[in-house]
Order: structure tokens, then C-alpha cells, then sequence
């Protein structure tokens, strides 16, 4: 699972339908980093219904602080849910706006330990390998425990509503390149929205994300 930004290479596993969002008009650049609540709600707005996310400090300070400043200056507005693999995960975390991306592409994290499993429903980091998670995150849509735990991929909260939409976030477009014909997570990033509304229209994606402590 240490293909580029994206948590694939260890099982081949590791993209959503409607109208489209509004388009940023500036690009979120990274804030300071603020220490999040000890426990903490994020709702999805997303294209298929409410999502909520609680995340726990204890879990994974570091990757909780991440999620909590990312949120905050509304990265993750308008992303879509650009990797679906059904009954492994849901992926998403890559910004529509190319400028965005760049600001963000080295804001890497030194890796928290594992102390919790990839139970179904957590959210955790991907990752490219030891201390490089920055913003792309995953939601475990099985027990991938066995898979994940011992990569060191640690989960920092879990759904706590909206599981059902989360399971049938778009998903036809299959799992990215080299192992489907999904979404190439290196033309998201340079181009965006635009990449994905022209070649992959059908995604799901996020209106806005909230924090609610």
C-alpha cells in the first residue's frame, strides 16, 4: 500500500453523482498547525448525504491536528470521492484546485503509532511510505485490520453517522491506475476539478466540511 499518495500497492485495493459544486474562488492555503480537541465532530456535506466523522486525539494526535486544520481552512470543500473500492475503502483528499494541491504537497506528517484497527468506518491517513501523509485520507468500508495495521496506518475517528452513504458513494469507475481505470491521482492533482469533471463526471464528492466540537 505505498504507491504514490495512495494506500494501494499492498492489496491492490486501498472515486461520486451529481450536480456540480460551487468553485473555490481562492486557493486554501496551510495554516498553522492548532491542536485539535481532545474529541471532535467533522459532518460531510456530501453529495449523497450527511456524513459525520468523530476523531479522537488519543487515537492519533498528530493525524487528528491534520484532519482539524484542514477542515478548518475548508480543503476539503468541493473534493471528490475520487477512489472507491468497494469493500475496502473510500478515499478522498485531493484538492479541486491545483493551487491548492501545490501549497499543501509538502506539508508531510511524521507518522503516529497504530493504536487502533482499521475496523469498518474508520478514518485514517494514506500514506506513500513512513512520515508522508499530508491530506489525502480513507474510510475503512470493511475490518481491514489485518491488511492496514501492520503497515502502520493509524486511524484518528471513526463514522458515527451516515455509514449507508458512504457505502454507496459512486464507485463504477473502479479503483485508480495501475490496478483499474479510475481516477489518476497525479492528473487530480495537477488539474483538478477539471480533470475529474471531464473524464470522471459521475463522482461523489463534498459540498462542505464542518467542524462541530
Amino acid at each position: 500500500m505505498r504507491n504514490s499518495f495512495l494506500v494501494a500497492a499492498l492489496c491492490a485495493m486501498l472515486a461520486a453523482c451529481s450536480s456540480e459544486p460551487p468553485k473555490k474562488e481562492t486557493a486554501a492555503a496551510p495554516l498553522k498547525k492548532e491542536t485539535a480537541p481532545a474529541v471532535y465532530q467533522v459532518t460531510l456535506d456530501t453529495s449523497k448525504g450527511p456524513v459525520v466523522i468523530e476523531v479522537h486525539r488519543d487515537w492519533a494526535p498528530i493525524g487528528a491536528d491534520q484532519f482539524y486544520t484542514l477542515v478548518k481552512t475548508g480543503f476539503y470543500d468541493g473534493d471528490r470521492f475520487f477512489r472507491v473500492v468497494r469493500n475496502f475503502v473510500v478515499q478522498f483528499g485531493l484538492n479541486g484546485d491545483p493551487d491548492t494541491n501545490r501549497l499543501w504537497a509538502t506539508a508531510n506528517l511524521p507518522d503516529d503509532p497504530v493504536q487502533q484497527h482499521n475496523a469498518r468506518g474508520t478514518i485514517t491517513f494514506a500514506t506513500a511510505g513512513p512520515n508522508t501523509r499530508t491530506t489525502q485520507v480513507f474510510i475503512n468500508l470493511r475490518d481491514n485490520r489485518d491488511a492496514l495495521d501492520s503497515q502502520g496506518f493509524a486511524p484518528f475517528g471513526k463514522v458515527i453517522s451516515g455509514m449507508d452513504t458512504v457505502d454507496y458513494l459512486y464507485s463504477a469507475y473502479g479503483d485508480m491506475p495501475p490496478q483499474g481505470q479510475g481516477p489518476d491521482p497525479r492528473q487530480i492533482e495537477t488539474q483538478g476539478n477539471d480533470y475529474l469533471l471531464n473524464h470522471f463526471p459521475r463522482l461523489d464528492y463534498i459540498r462542505k466540511a464542518t467542524i462541530t466540537p
